[in-house]
């Protein structure tokens, strides 16, 4: 079965809505807000930025995009205008206070090594009244917290089979990856009108395969009505307005 037949079959199961989905609105209410000022030009931060970036979509809307990683790409990101080598938790010197109207940091909390760091830096980053807008792990579902809690050894023989490829693959360290834990450092970080949502997506995210897919849909299906033990985390978060 092909992997656009599987995934064809989630929302009848009611595994929805999308990650995918709830990042799109997000970004478009996130970047709408920042229109709305018209004295200086739209400026976003992919923090973590991969190969393949939910904020492409808008590009047209989007009047500066930098990407910033830990190590230089695999490939050219052509949809960037600026690229950066940044240790999202190091100094917070990277760049200037209050550069960027809106921040994506998709998939990439769960790999910090200190991630409130780097959050109380993506709020330094973030001018007053912009968005930041994550997605990540939820450590609550049992399934997620046996991948977390793997050896890299174990980690790394299997994550060919989740993993689109290689360069996908980064060490893991979960360290603020529930809920309560995202919140706490959130609000820690300085950020305003925190929303969360958990949404299933250990069948798209492993899909690649078969039996892989498998596995994910039964772990969609076993949380699906504990919303708090669901598969993915998506976080929106404000900077206070001045």
């Amino acid at each position: 079965m092909a992997e656009a037949a599987r995934f064809a079959l989630l929302p009848g199961l009611g595994i929805e809505p999308t990650v995918q989905v709830l990042v799109r609105e997000a970004l478009d209410e996130a970047l709408t807000t920042a229109e709305g000022e018209a004295s200086h030009v739209v400026t976003v931060l992919d923090a973590g930025c991969g190969r393949v970036s939910a904020l492409r979509q808008f590009r047209s809307r989007i009047g500066r995009m930098v990407g910033a990683d830990i190590h230089e790409p695999a490939e050219p990101l052509p949809h960037l205008d600026e690229f950066a080598i940044v240790d999202l938790c190091g100094p917070p010197d990277a760049f200037a206070p209050g550069t960027f109207d809106v921040v994506l940091s998709n998939f990439t909390l769960e790999h910090f090594a200190d991630p409130l760091a780097a959050l109380t830096n993506l709020r330094a980053w973030i001018r007053p009244g912009g968005t930041l807008v994550v997605t990540t792990v939820n450590r609550r579902h049992p399934f997620v917290a046996v991948y977390l809690a793997m050896p890299d050894g174990p980690r790394h023989a299997i994550q060919p089979l989740v993993k689109a490829s290689e360069a996908d693959a980064h060490p893991l360290v979960g360290i603020c990856n529930d809920p309560a834990t995202i919140r706490r450092d959130l609000e820690t970080a300085g950020f305003t009108d925190i929303r969360l949502r958990t949404v299933g997506h250990l069948a798209r995210a492993w899909g690649r395969h078969l039996p892989t897919f498998a596995v994910g849909l039964a772990g969609d299906l076993l949380a699906s009505r504990t919303p708090s033990r669901r598969s993915t985390i998506v976080a929106v978060a404000r900077t206070p307005s001045v």
